[in-house]
């Protein structure tokens, strides 16, 4: 992300994750945990839509933590399926998240589905999130669990990889509102200023 951004490796149920964190200038007053899209279509940590989600957690004055999915970069084991993935995102949420701050939970695509299923798993041990994020959300793709009603969901009318459509009904047995951005792909291609300022917009509140 930047020179100040620490790249370090922790232990996870598979083996070490490797872990990238970015802190604002001031002391943080929350902790975002971010996490990538799918593994075997090249997402890793520092994707284009991830480092935006990072760029939006720090000027939100959020440390931003990020960790590439087991079998990414120098993270170890293979890919899981989004089972294994969801265990790596619970290991770093404890590991990395702080008492007394605020917790945010975001991610793109596939990151957004094992986000779901880390709020879930979190609200169920009685440590919910504070705020959920999910951008370009695979909902056609993977079987993303309900959420919290105060989840933000972002995503692009014309994201040809997961249709608008997967979204919305997913949303809709849910009366969860979905923040569509004309015109826009699943890759927000010329349009990150866009979405950084809309994530900011929403979580600021």
């Amino acid at each position: 992300m930047n020179r100040q951004t620490q790249r370090f490796t922790v232990p996870g149920p598979a083996g070490l994750l490797e872990v990238a964190v970015d802190d604002p200038a001031d002391a943080p007053r929350g902790v975002a945990l971010l996490l990538h899209p799918l593994p075997t279509h090249g997402g890793t940590m520092d994707n284009k839509v991830v480092q935006t989600l990072v760029r939006a957690a720090l000027q939100l004055g959020y440390r931003a933590v990020r960790l590439n999915f087991r079998g990414v970069g120098r993270s170890e084991g293979v890919f899981d399926h989004g089972v294994g993935e969801v265990e790596d995102a619970l290991a770093v949420a404890i590991a990395q998240r702080e008492a007394g701050l605020p917790f945010l939970l975001a991610g793109f695509s596939f990151g957004a589905f094992v986000a779901t299923k880390v709020a879930e798993r979190l609200a169920a041990d009685g440590a919910a999130v504070d705020r959920l994020a999910l951008v370009g959300l695979a909902a056609s793709r993977f079987p993303a669990t309900q959420v919290p009603a105060h989840t933000l969901v972002l995503h692009g009318e014309h994201d040809d990889v997961v249709p608008l459509a997967a979204v919305l009904d997913w949303a809709r047995p849910q009366g969860l509102p979905v923040t569509v951005l004309p015109g826009v792909g699943h890759f927000f291609h010329g349009q990150l200023a866009l979405l950084k300022r809309l994530l900011v917009q929403a979580l600021s509140s």
